[in-house]
């Protein structure tokens, strides 16, 4: 049994053969090929594109999609091993993950980081308890990394430039009113460094630098990939020849469950914005997020608006791609 919580336990060959699966699903997107099977989706957080993708292609492919939200419709659930609960918890994961498993085929999780302590958080803890207590393959929806957005990314690279290898890739840093969760930032440094992509981390200082972890493992993919990774806080070295132009915000790890000191360290930067005139400066690149997206703070008008952005058909590769994945953790091919 093979579960979804990370690309980096996935090799280069086994992705693109959910991505050219995903192809074919777009070509043909309803069958029967999961008729009669059951996947559980728990969202610790909320949703809209992952929700509504994992529902629909469930039904597309003759699955049936059980939403559980803990503490809301369903009992709020204890992640902590050996603990007494005394708390709001009315149930241990141990206990959920063996009952979703007799009564599912895969079950999908969606659990944001506390923002309390990042040497905890980085650990992804929820998740992998629930892998480990599980009897059927687990998907990430979302903890501290989004490999589900990854595969819709690279699913779109494809697309739009073909063969991804040695095309300059640029993820940059823009402003947001609060720190959010590094989990794309960390996913799309995985999935370009995988496909031999030549990455340019763009940040505002060198307090936004990754985490370790994810860093050193795209460096690692890149040496095998034959791609590369640099570290700027020069707009124009970042934007200069860009292929793709992938924004996202997030929080300065060094001050992780400060967000007053955050939004001290960040206010100077709202210029990290993408704008046209950036845009200009890059190699007639395509611009993507993957939402949501506030408008006119982490990119304007003018390039959401433009030819060039490709968000939109991220956001419907989602669906493509999750439905790939549901085929091949749940044992069945396309068709």
């Amino acid at each position: 049994m093979k579960s979804f919580l990370s690309t980096v336990d996935y090799t280069r060959a086994e992705i693109q053969g959910l991505l050219d699966t995903a192809s074919e699903l777009k070509a043909a997107p309803v069958s029967r090929a999961l008729a009669g099977r059951t996947v559980a989706l728990l969202f610790l957080n909320p949703s809209l594109r992952t929700r509504t993708s994992f529902e629909v292609g469930a039904f597309q492919l003759g699955a049936h999609a059980v939403v559980l939200e803990p503490g809301k419709g369903a009992w709020g659930i204890e992640f902590e091993q050996s603990v007494v609960m005394d708390g709001d918890a009315e149930e241990h994961i141990i206990e959920v993950a063996g009952v979703l498993s007799r009564y599912c085929d895969a079950i999908a999780l969606r659990a944001f980081p506390l923002f309390a302590d990042w040497q905890v958080d980085r650990q992804d803890r929820v998740i992998r308890t629930l892998a480990e207590h599980a009897t059927v393959p687990v998907i990430n929806m979302e903890t501290i990394i989004h490999p589900c957005q990854e595969l819709a990314l690279m699913r779109t690279i494809q697309d739009h430039l073909g063969r991804p290898d040695n095309r300059k890739f640029l993820l940059t840093w823009t402003w947001h009113p609060r720190p959010l969760n590094t989990a794309v930032a960390n996913s799309a440094l995985l999935i370009a460094s995988k496909f031999g992509m030549d990455i340019t981390l763009l940040v505002p200082d060198e307090a936004y630098r990754l985490d370790s972890q994810f860093m050193d493992a795209a460096a690692a993919q890149a040496c095998e990939s034959g791609g590369s990774l640099e570290v700027t806080t020069d707009i124009e070295q970042g934007y200069s020849g860009a292929d793709w132009v992938y924004a996202k915000s997030w929080g300065a790890l060094p001050l992780y469950g400060r967000p007053a000191e955050d939004a001290e360290l960040r206010a100077p930067f709202r210029h990290f914005m993408v704008d046209g005139e950036k845009m200009a400066m890059t190699a007639n690149a395509r611009f993507s997020h993957c939402l949501p997206l506030r408008r006119n703070i982490k990119a304007s008008d003018e390039v959401m608006d433009a030819d060039y952005c490709v968000a939109l058909d991220e956001a419907e590769n989602r669906l493509h791609v999750q439905k790939a994945l549901m085929l091949s953790l749940m044992g069945n091919k396309a068709g």
